[in-house]
């Protein structure tokens, strides 16, 4: 019996082995996360927002804009997951490359840190101290910001990194291996760089935003549910009745939404792009959040955090303790 367990382990090495690379990737971008700027998708961002400046221009037609975007994105994106996709293929070592791939997507978890360290600022009331800390994350203006609008931009930030960060990660490394969750995580952050809810970026964006929910939207779905677990019956109900938004690229209003009642506050309300008002909907509670709220954000969103964790834990060890009993059995 036991020799044909260990066939069937050997057998089912790639998911054992790709368990293990996701674990120890998820584990290093936690407790060892790159610096912002030296992260790959800070600089990523700052090319987008190169390439955009030249061909984004205001003369246009609202189709020319959207064609632009769409061939930025070719441009941007397909070459560098080619040349990466290739290096993969052909490495002797692929589990390296793909460690190193998962190991970048994940950077963005350092941004708990980055919330910690503002909600200390905001309760020491140094304000510039939390812009600044929060300018390099957010494609926003944030030198106006009071302390709710402060605590808001954290909170939100916080909720819904998760989705392109921890979810989607594994969710698409389980379906299409290190090139799916590359090529999403580039769709994303050009999503981000130009939002669609700018009204520099209202054409140019969208297909940058349409491309990135249709890949993102079972992601979505399940940290959505990951959260509104947490809240109860309730909360779960939101999934299926969310607040619609009046502009159609806003596709984080739904995460938001739980994560506010959950914490029983209020998040969403205008934001500003380079001074320019857009009013997006208010969501959840009447309760205006400040630096009090940010740990309770912090905890949920960790907590969420560590189920996905688990599940990359506890799915190969049910597994092998299936084909144990089925071996056992025979």
């Amino acid at each position: 019996m036991l020799p044909d367990f260990t066939q069937q382990l050997m057998n089912d090495s790639p998911l054992y082995q790709g368990a293990l690379i996701l674990l120890v990737s998820i584990l290093l971008a936690k407790m060892a996360p790159l610096p912002r700027e030296a992260q790959v998708f800070y600089w990523y961002s700052h090319l987008a927002r190169s390439l955009s400046a030249k061909v984004n221009r205001k003369g246009r037609t609202s189709s020319q804009q959207k064609t632009a975007g769409f061939l930025a994105i070719v441009l941007l994106v397909v070459p560098f997951w080619l040349i990466i996709t290739f290096l993969i293929q052909l490495a002797a070592f692929p589990w390296f490359f793909e460690f190193i791939i998962l190991y970048l997507c994940l950077c963005d978890e350092q941004f708990y840190k980055v919330a910690d360290e503002t909600a200390q600022a905001l309760r020491q009331d140094n304000r510039p101290s939390a812009r600044a800390l929060l300018k390099n994350w957010l494609f926003r203006d944030t030198q106006d910001l009071s302390e709710v609008g402060l605590a808001k931009a954290t909170i939100e930030k916080l909720v819904t990194i998760p989705v392109y960060s921890i979810v989607a990660t594994i969710l698409f490394f389980a379906i299409g291996g290190a090139p799916l969750v590359l090529g999403a995580r580039m769709i994303k952050q050009l999503e981000y760089c130009w939002p669609s809810v700018n009204p520099q970026y209202q054409s140019f964006g969208k297909p940058a935003y349409y491309l990135s929910y249709g890949l993102y939207f079972l992601p979505t779905l399940l940290w959505n549910f990951t959260l509104a677990i947490q809240g109860g019956p309730k909360t779960l109900v939101l999934i299926l009745r969310s607040t619609k938004s009046r502009y159609p690229v806003n596709n984080h209003i739904a995460t938001c939404e739980i994560a506010a009642h959950v914490l029983g506050i209020e998040l969403g309300g205008p934001i500003k792009f380079a001074n320019t008002k857009v009013s997006l909907e208010k969501v959840g509670k009447k309760q205006k959040p400040d630096a009090s709220h940010l740990p309770h954000a912090l905890k949920l969103a960790r907590m969420g955090n560590t189920i996905w964790v688990l599940s990359v834990i506890m799915i190969p060890i049910i597994w092998a303790l299936l084909r144990y009993l089925k071996t056992a059995a025979l």
